[in-house]
């Protein structure tokens, strides 16, 4: 399992630099002034890259929402039980969930992968269960889960990648579902950056001061008992991860393997990114970061992966919802790429050199 993973991870290169400058030669010969269109010549640009065509589509999307419980959460660090977790599983399958408004308003189809949650489902249309454990570990008293349930957990994104690419998947998406996911992801930060806890960690799903209190504590406490090592990102997703985290690193790992773009969602969805390009600093070039989240870690994240949000609109759900919101952007882009006029198409005066 770890050397298939480290097979894929040593073929992941960086992005070409002959397809950025065919994608810019283009942006720059299209009816604007040169770089007027901002970020979006930057996302159009580097898709090109990343899917080596010049006219790229962004026809399929999928967003993978992956599920798994939290045993951090019997010391008592959100607002809403356990059993939320596979509450919301259901609501998700029966298509009344955030994600799922959005990911259709996007036209996206939506999987979610039971990798994790502490409850037996029923095969289902649209669930794919993959289950790693019945929750992670109590960190306070442990690791979150073994390295070899890490490796797993891993190996369920690469599958969902390798699936995705047998539907010819243009652009993928991630998602999370987990009660207790944000005390994870802040452990993971904290963990990898040397910030902090008080630095990178918020209310997740509302909690008050008193919890949030007890919540910094917490992960203070399970990097104290686990001490992970902040430059090996298997370590660190062993001791304080999620199985959805070890997830989601699969997938982005997965979809720059296949060369397919990956919108990577908020907070948990950005802990999951920080594993992946822990272990491959090439994958950053295949991602884009959907958003910023208003839980005060994510920045910290965004900027240790080295992306700009392409969003900011106070969001904190997860689900996937900034990545649905963000693949019209992206498919926004690519249009200007593949549609706009160029001055000699349209018969217009290039500026003055």
């Amino acid at each position: 399992m770890e050397k298939e993973l480290r097979e894929r991870l040593s073929s992941i290169q960086p992005l070409k630099e002959k397809f950025l400058l065919q994608a810019q030669a283009r942006l720059d010969s299209l009816t604007k002034p040169v770089g007027s269109l901002g970020q979006l010549e930057e996302i159009a640009r580097r898709f090109v890259a990343i899917v080596e065509d010049l006219h790229p589509k962004v026809e399929k999307k999928i967003i993978y929402t992956f599920a798994g419980d939290h045993g951090v959460v019997d010391e008592g660090v959100s607002a809403y039980p356990k059993e939320v977790t596979s509450q919301m599983v259901y609501n998700f399958l029966r298509q009344g969930a955030g994600i799922n408004v959005l990911a259709r308003h996007a036209g996206a189809k939506v999987v979610v992968v039971d990798i994790g949650v502490d409850h037996d489902f029923e095969p289902m249309e649209g669930l794919m269960i993959r289950k790693v454990g019945r929750g992670t570990g109590n960190i306070t008293r442990g690791p979150a889960m073994s390295k070899d349930q890490a490796l797993r957990a891993i190996a369920v994104g690469l599958e969902m990648a390798d699936r995705a690419r047998e539907q010819n998947a243009d652009l993928v998406g991630t998602g999370d579902m987990g009660i207790g996911n944000t005390t994870a992801s802040s452990a993971v930060l904290a963990s990898m950056t040397g910030l902090s806890v008080s630095q990178v960690t918020h209310r997740g799903t509302g909690i008050d001061d008193s919890t949030l209190a007890q919540k910094m504590l917490i992960i203070e406490r399970a990097i104290a008992v686990n001490r992970p090592e902040a430059k090996d990102p298997l370590d660190v997703l062993a001791k304080v991860g999620g199985f959805e985290i070890a997830g989601i690193a699969g997938l982005i790992i997965g979809c720059a393997f296949h060369r397919i773009p990956v919108v990577v969602d908020g907070f948990i969805s950005t802990a999951g990114a920080m594993i992946a390009v822990g272990l491959s600093p090439d994958i950053k070039e295949y991602l884009f970061a959907s958003h910023q989240s208003v839980e005060v870690g994510h920045r910290f994240m965004l900027e240790h992966i080295g992306q700009k949000p392409i969003l900011n609109l106070s969001l904190r759900l997860g689900e996937g919802t900034g990545a649905a919101l963000a693949m019209f952007i992206i498919e926004a882009a690519v249009k200007v790429l593949n549609e706009m006029a160029t001055f000699s198409e349209a018969g217009i005066s290039e500026a003055k050199g």
